[in-house]
Parts: C-alpha cells; structure tokens; sequence
C-alpha cells in the first residue's frame, strides 16, 4: 500500500493521464481482433485450410482473452497495473511475429492463443483501472475506454488493407505487430492504480453513504452475475460474429471490391465498412456509457438492444446492396459496442469498486464464451448456402437481450438495492443514492 501511494504521487497518476494512456493501449491491441477479418481470405488464398479452420483461430484469441482476464484482473488489483499491461505489450508482439511465419494451422492456433493472453491482460486492466479512477462515472470512463479498443483500429483499416496487397499479410502481421506491441510497452510502464489516499478521497464522493463491495466469491454467487452474463453472452455472439466473418460475408455478396461513394469518399465497400464500422464501434461506447450515468443502465441496454436486432435484419434483408452493406453494418457495430462499457459499469455499480478489475474480468469471460459460437456460424451457413439463419440468430438474441434488460435484470438490480440498504440500515436518503448509484 505505502509503495502504491508512493508511485501515485508521478505527474501521470491523475485521472484523465491515465485514462488517455489506457485509451491508447487499447487502441494499440484493436487490431487482434477487428483487423482480423482483413487477413482471413489472403491466410486461405495461400495455405486452403479452409475459412472455417481459419476462424478457430479467432475463437481461441478471443477464449484467451476473455477468460484469463480474471486472473489478470486479480493480478491487477494485487499488483498495480504496470506488470500486467507491459507484460500484455510484448505477448501481442510475439503473437503476429509469429502469425507472419505460420504455416500451419497449430502454429496460427498457437499464436492465437498468445495474442489472447496479451490481449486480455491489456483490455482488462485497463478497464479495470478507469473503472477504480472514475467511480462516480464509470459508464464514461469505461466507455472511453472500452472506444480506444473499438474504433482503434479504424485508422489502420486502410494502411492494413493496402499494406497486405502490395507486401503481402506476412509483412503485414510482422510489422504492425511489433509496432503495436512496443507502444503498449512504454505507455504500460506509466499507468498507475490510484493511491490509497485518492480513493479515500473518492469514496467521500460517492452518492451512497458507505460503499458495497462484494467480492469475487460472492459475485459469483449473485443470480445478478449470472442475468448479467447470459445477456452478455448473446449480444457478443452477434457481434462476433459479424467482426469475424464481415470480410467473407462481403465476399459472399459479391461486394468485396465493390465501390461505394459516400459524402464524396470512394473506397471499396469491405474496406469503406470496416473503416466505418471501427468509428462508430468505438463512439458508441462513451455515448452510450455516458446516457447510462444519467437515465440508468437497463433503459440504456434496452434501446441499444432493440436497434442491434432491427440493424441486423436490415442488413440481412438490404445487405447485397454496396451503400446499404456499408450503412447497415455501421448502424449493428454501433448499436452493439456499448456493451463494452454499460456491463462493465453496471458490475461496478452493482458489486463495488474494491475488486472492480476482478469482478469486471470476471464477466467479461462471456466475450470467450460467445466466441465459441462464431465457428458455428461457418457452419451453418456451408449447411444452408447462405447467412440468412444466422442473422436471423443473432437478431433473436439482441431482441431476447433488450428483454431480459428492462423486465428481469432491472427489478433484481433494484430488490439488490433494497436488500443492500436494509442490510447497512441506511436511512431514506442512503437508498436515494444507492439507486442513484445503481441507475
């Protein structure tokens, strides 16, 4: 504790510096997962391993990520989150020096599975970190945030996509891997967890007059947790999948080089979506964040919801259209990324901010589960010659998950309210705030 105060006290140990130097981090390690779609149709052009083999190795990055994210979490809150994000820097670097060698399908596995760990020790840190320096607004900070991940690689779509035509995806993976990698290295060196005394500080901020922190047993042990994280896992399938498989999908509707003009820009239209898609993957979080600080978590959830279930049918049904592939995706990836921030935020409302990185890491393990998913959405469409079932899959889920928002996990969140300040024998004002806190 004495050493965490002492290194708190670093010009960089304030609020908005470490949130800027997490953003960044985060937008250093987007591309594992939303360049990936760029490298799949070169990756099967080279070696035919099929699209299908390919994405198993998109599930095991994203298994990876998610679910050690626990560990790293309590790594995290035990050892401040310099260790964690610096060691997360080099392991992304080795991990796409190795997918630029990889010439079978257990060496890309392999690789997969490194940049997963790397990944998730840096994504969950630092959404950990911003939730612990922000705790009157979490949904911003962690909306911020979770946007550097989200629209982080937006302005490395093109460069990326150019780079792998003129000097082929190995030199691709090679050098913005390590480039990556060593941004995440030193900017890792200079977060800090906030000191004892700030959070002392905070804690006299808060609305609530005594702080709940429950911890990871007892998260575990809540039917909130678990609400929490069957919803989780059913608008991160949709999303997924649509990150995974958005070049093939692109290729199957005979738009992949497609030209689509837009306010006076010409790209092709994959290129031009993803483009798109990142930006508003990444807007989406500190927008929708910062409406849950003020009309509560749930409402929130269900608005976003109800549009990621009509933007996929939409694009289901007008998606062979060049114009309308671009707009749609944009509308899905934006109705989709908040979950980024609004669960994350609502677990450190709901469970405290003592162990919020474990806590957070902890559900954020339902981004591993839903990966496990997106494999199955190359199957289903081999079985039926098309991407229709699977749309139609992933709208029922978002429609299901707005549902569960505003009719099942609203009245439990507030009968844990009640419970918790009969518990703490608040007075009438006391509960004001802790459903101030909550919403």
């Amino acid at each position: 504790m004495e050493l965490q105060q002492r290194e708190s006290t670093s010009r960089f140990a304030s609020p908005w510096v470490q949130l800027v130097f997490g953003v960044i981090c985060m937008a250093m390690i987007a591309n594992m997962q939303y360049g990936w779609t760029l490298f799949v149709n070169p990756i099967d052009d080279k070696y035919h391993w099929g699209r299908t083999a390919i994405q198993v190795a998109f599930t095991i990055f994203v298994v990876t990520e998610t679910w050690l994210v626990p560990i790293e979490g309590y790594l995290v809150d035990k050892y401040g989150p310099r260790p964690v994000v610096v060691g997360g820097g080099l392991l992304c670097a080795i991990a796409w020096a190795l997918n630029s060698v990889a010439s079978s399908l257990p060496m890309l596995y392999f690789a997969a599975a490194i940049g997963g760990v790397g990944a998730g020790a840096v994504y969950g840190t630092c959404v950990g970190n911003a939730l612990k320096w922000f705790p009157n607004r979490r949904g911003l900070a962690a909306g911020i945030t979770a946007a550097g991940f989200g629209a982080g690689s937006a302005m490395t779509v093109v460069p990326i996509a150019n780079m792998i035509k003129t000097s082929g995806y190995e030199a691709t993976f090679l050098w913005f891997g390590l480039g990556q990698g060593l941004i995440v290295f030193i900017l890792g060196l200079a977060l800090y967890p906030p000191s004892a005394r700030i959070l002392s500080e905070v804690k006299t901020t808060l609305k609530a007059a005594a702080t709940y922190n429950a911890t990871p047993r007892q998260v575990l042990k809540s039917p909130i947790f678990w609400i929490m994280y069957a919803m989780f896992v059913m608008m991160a399938a949709g999303g997924l999948m649509a990150t995974a498989q958005l070049g093939p999908i692109a290729k199957d509707f005979g738009l992949h080089d497609s030209p689509v003009s837009i306010l006076g820009l010409t790209l092709p239209a994959l290129t031009f979506a993803l483009t798109i898609d990142r930006v508003l993957n990444g807007l989406t979080r500190p927008f929708f964040g910062w409406i849950s600080d003020h009309i509560g978590r749930e409402r929130t959830m269900f608005f976003a919801f109800a549009v990621e279930a009509v933007g996929i049918l939409l694009l289901s049904k007008y998606g062979h259209n060049p114009v309308a592939f671009v707009v749609l995706t944009g509308i899905v990836f934006f109705a989709w990324g908040e979950i980024y921030s609004l669960f994350p935020a609502t677990c450190g409302d709901t469970f405290g901010p003592k162990f919020a990185a474990t806590n957070a890491g902890l559900l954020y393990t339902a981004k591993g589960t839903a990966a496990l998913l997106v494999p199955f959405s190359s199957v289903i469409t081999a079985a039926t010659g098309d991407w229709h079932a699977v749309f139609m899959l992933a709208s029922g889920m978002a429609a299901l998950s707005a549902v569960l928002a505003l009719f099942v996990l609203k009245p439990m969140r507030e009968a844990h309210a009640r419970k918790y300040v009969h518990a703490n024998t608040a007075a009438p004002m006391g509960y004001r705030a802790v459903q101030e806190d909550l919403t």
